[in-house]
């Protein structure tokens, strides 16, 4: 059963916007969750971050941009993109953890992911 969907990918041109969603049906114990990107094999970057569903923080490259947020009643985490770039075109992927930890930037720190959703941007 998976345990994160992601939805909400798609082509934009640059300048434009989109929201990706989350659907988790793991809630229970999960102190972060968060949004990485990866473009064909290059290393997970972390986009965004959501602690203990309150505390958020942001990749340098998406500052002032993307926005984390999170609809507990639907167990549904988001990410508001805007004035989006070509170099933000990648493979965008919820991730979760249960349990405080430090290093949370880093895609090996989380225990469960979605299957990833195609975000494209054209110039």
């Amino acid at each position: 059963v998976q345990q994160l969907v992601e939805s909400g990918g798609g082509s934009v041109q640059a300048g434009g916007s989109l929201t990706l969603s989350c659907v988790a049906s793991i809630r229970t114990d999960i102190y972060y969750m968060a949004w990485f990107r990866q473009v064909s094999d290059t290393e997970r970057e972390g986009v965004a971050f959501l602690e203990n569903d309150v505390n958020k923080t942001y990749g340098e490259s998406v500052k002032g941009r993307f926005t984390i947020s999170i609809d507990n009643a639907k167990n549904t985490l988001y990410l508001d993109m805007n004035s989006l770039k070509p170099e933000d075109t990648a493979m965008y992927y919820c991730a979760a953890r249960g349990g405080r930890a430090s290093c949370v930037q880093y895609s090996w720190v989380y225990h469960y992911w979605g299957q990833g959703t195609q975000v494209t941007v054209s110039s």
